[in-house]
């Protein structure tokens, strides 16, 4: 599989993610493994035979209450966008055993302070293994 992220790969859509966000939704799941906040859903329309799934697309959400600064929310995005985009393949499962990937993803950086890229990739892949 390819490490890349591509346009493809990022939520853009208000509809979506307004569902996503929605209090009380069946179609939602969510939980929490420090420092993410994890929403995820799948969609009937995009689902194809497991090991053919397009990738999901993610959100990756830093709250502007606990860093004020733009410049350090956007140093979290890209350490969790990278960490994504390494860690990926953990969505598909292995060869034995695909899984099939939830059609979106949304990240919400909860920690209160800056963490280093090792930890955010080490709860990276936890979190995936877990979807």
């Amino acid at each position: 599989m390819k490490q890349t992220f591509t346009k493809s790969e990022r939520l853009c859509s208000k509809k979506t993610i307004g569902q996503l966000f929605q209090k009380g939704s069946a179609t939602t799941r969510t939980f929490y493994l420090f420092p993410f906040r994890l929403l995820y859903m799948n969609d009937p329309e995009r689902s194809t035979p497991a090991g053919t799934d397009p990738l999901p697309a993610i959100l990756i959400s830093v709250s502007s209450r606990n860093f004020k600064k733009a410049v350090d929310r956007n140093l979290i995005r890209r350490r969790v966008r990278e960490a994504y985009r390494l860690n990926k393949s953990i969505l598909f499962g292995t060869t034995e055993k695909p899984k099939q990937p939830p059609a979106y993803i949304v990240f919400l950086y909860t920690a209160r302070e800056k963490i280093s890229f090792e930890e955010i990739e080490k709860s990276m892949k936890l979190a995936l293994a877990r979807v």
